[in-house]
Parts: structure tokens; C-alpha cells; sequence
């Protein structure tokens, strides 16, 4: 079967055709989703990003003006809602929680990356900056170009390089920790 095209499906949902929407959420759940549990460390928080990010994308969608891909422009409104997430999470720290950015039991019990190998890169992701793990997932697990997220995060592309590089670098160093 012919698959359509992002902008031939954005078209078509702007029209009000709630298929094309539906296409086009489909396409693109399980990576805002997984971007969201490796960024969150928490499968119910990453649930509460995707539900938002999609939100944000219905609601403005008649802005997306096609310049660039789409998938780079639903990545950059994925970024604000996760760095919204992070500020609210700053803000209200519960005090029988020791840390509410990690919920490391629910997070192994949900994974839905099966080796342990990868439940331990999503843990140790956890110990980057929003910055750093912001470019080590948009670069390695979303592929996108050392330009595109420079675009997605409005910064130069040699700032997105040295922030990956200090995030490689720190993530090797929290994962030899584990298997030495």
C-alpha cells in the first residue's frame, strides 16, 4: 500500500481529516515516546510527554510551515515540553521522594528495551545534563545531523558538538563504573 507523505498527511489533517492525523501520530509515537524514557528515566513520565507533545503538535500544526522536515520540528517541540517537564519537576520536589527525576523501579519494570545493557544506558543517561542527553539522544537515537540539532535547540553546531562529546564522555565514565 502507497504510505503518504508527512505533508501530504499534515494537509489533509489541517482539513480536518482526523485519519491523516491519526497516520500521522502513529508514525511517530513510539519515538517521541522512547526519546521521552530515555530523557525521563520513567515510563509513566514519558507517557505524560508523549500525550503533550502531540497535544502541542494538534494545536499548532497550521504553523508547521514545511522548511524543514517535520520530524525535526516535532523533535524541537518535544525538546520544549521536555525542558517545561524538567522545570516543573525542579519546582516541586516531594519530600519522601530522594530523587523525582529517577524512579529506578519503575523504570526497569517498564523498559520496553529488553537487554540489560540498554536499561543500564537508560540509567546512566539520567546522570547528563539536559543538555548533554538532550544531543546524545537526538543525535544518536533520532539520527539527526549535528545541524539539525543545532536548529532544534537553537544553538551552534560546535556547541551541540562539545556538549555531545562531554555527554560520551561522562556516560562512558558512569558505565565502566558498572562493568569494571
Amino acid at each position: 500500500m502507497f504510505e503518504q507523505s508527512d505533508e501530504t498527511l499534515i494537509r489533509k489533517a489541517l482539513k480536518g481529516n482526523n485519519g491523516a492525523w491519526q497516520k500521522l501520530v502513529k508514525r511517530y509515537d513510539k519515538a517521541v515516546y522512547n526519546y521521552g524514557l530515555r530523557m525521563t528515566g520513567n515510563a509513566d513520565d514519558a507517557m505524560d510527554l508523549l500525550q503533550e507533545v502531540f497535544l502541542s503538535v494538534f494545536r499548532n500544526l497550521q504553523s508547521f510551515r514545511g522548511e524543514g522536515s517535520f520530524k525535526a520540528w516535532l523533535f524541537r517541540i518535544a525538546h520544549h515540553r521536555m525542558v517545561e517537564f524538567y522545570r516543573r519537576k525542579r519546582d516541586y520536589q516531594p519530600l519522601d521522594e530522594e530523587n523525582p527525576l529517577v524512579d529506578e523501579f519503575a523504570c526497569v519494570s517498564r523498559l520496553t528495551i529488553a537487554d540489560a545493557q540498554s536499561r543500564e544506558l537508560v540509567r546512566a543517561m539520567q546522570q547528563l545534563s539536559l543538555e548533554q542527553k538532550a544531543v546524545v539522544e537526538l543525535k544518536f537515537f533520532s539520527q539527526f545531523t549535528f545541524e539539525e540539532i543545532a536548529e532544534q535547540l537553537g544553538v551552534s553546531s560546535n556547541t551541540v558538538k562539545s556538549r555531545l562529546y562531554a555527554g560520551l564522555g561522562k556516560l562512558k565514565d558512569v558505565m565502566e563504573v558498572h562493568y569494571v
